[in-house]
């Protein structure tokens, strides 16, 4: 009778759908875990059999970090501070992080990316030139000033630059708490790649190769 087989089907095509559902592909299953619990701050040894610590051992002060009040070490006119659960253990298991980025007049933060988090970038002084290549190398970019946003998806190469007439600071947000950070001018000329690949992927002479290997590269411990 209709008035039973329409039921059947319905609930046929609604487990069918179900099935279908959770077993596609999806851009969140490469995504850092969901917590299981509210949180968990990595206990310390050697309780570290243990995986976070006991909630009548934390107070407040374990859930705030003032580590970004200030710039940090600035070096060719560019500081950054990550705050991660290494340094904030608050955030461990959390699913994100943040960065404080400064910028003297004329810095730069390199092209670079991170392979494991999509990052909202916030100005909180300042003028900066921001943008991001697509994997079709179209280019998105523009100043953004004090209390404007720009999110570069995850993976996608990224760049800022203080184009203003003082210093500028942004605040990154990233929905990992482990983004990971690939800039490409140590990538490519600090790294162990073979010299005279790079010298044919970017038409350079081996003296100009050497002179960017030098200023890129990391220093080597005696």
């Amino acid at each position: 009778m209709p008035i039973t087989i329409i039921p059947k089907m319905i609930v046929f095509l609604l487990v069918f759908l179900f099935h279908s559902t959770i077993h596609l592909p999806s851009p969140v299953s490469a995504s850092d875990p969901d917590p299981l619990q509210d949180y968990c701050l990595p206990s310390p040894p050697p309780h570290t059999h243990l995986p976070c610590k006991n909630s009548s051992s934390l107070t407040v002060d374990d859930f705030v970090f003032s580590g970004i009040k200030h710039p940090g070490k600035f070096t060719n006119k560019f500081s950054g501070v990550p705050v991660s659960s290494t340094v904030f253990p608050a955030l461990n298991t959390l699913g994100m992080s943040l960065v404080r980025a400064d910028f003297e007049v004329g810095g730069i933060n390199v092209p670079h990316y991170h392979p494991r988090a999509t990052e909202v970038a916030y100005v909180i002084e300042g003028k900066v030139y921001s943008g991001f290549v697509d994997t079709g190398n179209k280019v998105f970019a523009k100043v953004i000033e004090k209390g404007e946003v720009m999110v570069f998806p995850r993976g996608v190469l990224h760049f800022q630059m203080n184009v203003g007439k003082s210093p500028a600071t942004v605040i990154g947000s990233f929905d990992s708490q482990n983004p990971g950070s690939i800039k490409l001018p140590a990538a490519l000329f600090g790294s162990d790649i073979d010299t005279g690949l790079l010298e044919k992927a970017f038409g350079l002479k081996r003296k100009d190769l050497g002179k960017l290997k030098k200023r890129f590269g990391v220093p080597k411990e005696e």
